[in-house]
């Protein structure tokens, strides 16, 4: 066994922690807490989503909120989720600004796709196509699989339906692919042996890891991740969020949860704790007021 160096944490609560709160920041307010993480550190950043904004009205600003920003530095990634071929229209009028990433969501639960994306998972595919050819030479696209360690609707979710749609996503030419717990519900077995299987078939992928803590499972299942090859984890300041079409989900794995069990394990991320401590009871405040 050999723990890794270096992990690095993909901070997802602009996007994913604040598209489930009541609270509709200001763009502003929004703006400063990416500055603040950014100052602790952090050098992947989900910004926003180009989702309908009757959709998700939290995430309404994501225009906006692109061209407010200042120069991040060079090491810094800013990335956006898009639901569609509208979405990535919006986010390729956005190239100028500090916007270098895209990702696209496709969930191994036929179910839940509908309830996400309102189409079935072939259409799902079809667009995905799509949005990498309308990328190519423009901005990079990652690739996330929804509900690969279980489905409130559907159950459980079989090898198979995962790696269905992470063929499609490599068929695209998509090369990094993040495996999201969207409703808390996988297990540190379960993780590692997913992980593992996964890594073996397709080798020369990056894989990251998007957690949720519904069970209080978070933890457990970074450490298997982690043991398994996850070089990059995802994670909401705070443990922001959770999926607005899964009933009752709670929020991802906080961030400063888990750069605290990394550094303990000796494991670098290059982000200050304190700072992020700070960047968690910030916004705290700014939701609570």
């Amino acid at each position: 066994m050999r723990w890794p160096d270096k992990i690095l944490i993909r901070e997802v609560g602009p996007r994913d922690g604040l598209q489930n709160e009541k609270a509709i920041l200001s763009t502003d307010k929004k703006i400063a807490l990416i500055n603040d993480l950014i100052e602790a550190g952090v050098v992947a950043i989900e910004a926003t989503s180009f989702v309908h904004p009757g959709t998700v009205p939290q995430l309404g600003d994501a225009e906006k909120l692109l061209e407010g920003l200042t120069e991040p530095g060079p090491e810094v990634i800013i990335s956006a989720l898009v639901g569609n071929v509208r979405g990535m229209e919006r986010a390729l009028a956005m190239t100028h600004t500090h916007l270098r990433e895209v990702v696209v969501v496709v969930s191994a639960s036929e179910a839940h796709n509908r309830a996400n994306l309102n189409r079935s998972i072939d259409e799902s595919m079809e667009g995905l196509d799509k949005i990498c050819r309308m990328a190519a030479g423009e901005i990079n696209v990652r690739g996330a699989v929804a509900t690969a360690f279980g489905c409130p609707y559907q159950g459980k979710i079989r090898f198979d339906e995962v790696n269905r749609v992470v063929d499609g996503m490599l068929n695209a030419g998509i090369r990094e692919i993040t495996l999201a717990d969207t409703a808390g519900m996988g297990n540190p077995r379960q993780v590692y042996e997913l992980v593992t299987e996964l890594k073996g078939n397709h080798p020369g992928v990056t894989w990251s890891l998007h957690l949720h803590d519904t069970r209080r499972m978070g933890m457990a299942n970074t450490v298997m991740g982690i043991l398994a090859g996850i070089s990059v984890l995802e994670s909401s300041v705070g443990g922001l969020g959770g999926c607005p079409f899964i009933p009752g989900a709670t929020g991802n794995i906080a961030t400063g949860e888990t750069i605290k069990l990394l550094h303990e394990m000796g494991i670098d991320t290059g982000i200050d704790l304190e700072r992020i401590n700070r960047c968690t009871r910030n916004i705290r405040t700014c939701l609570d007021n």
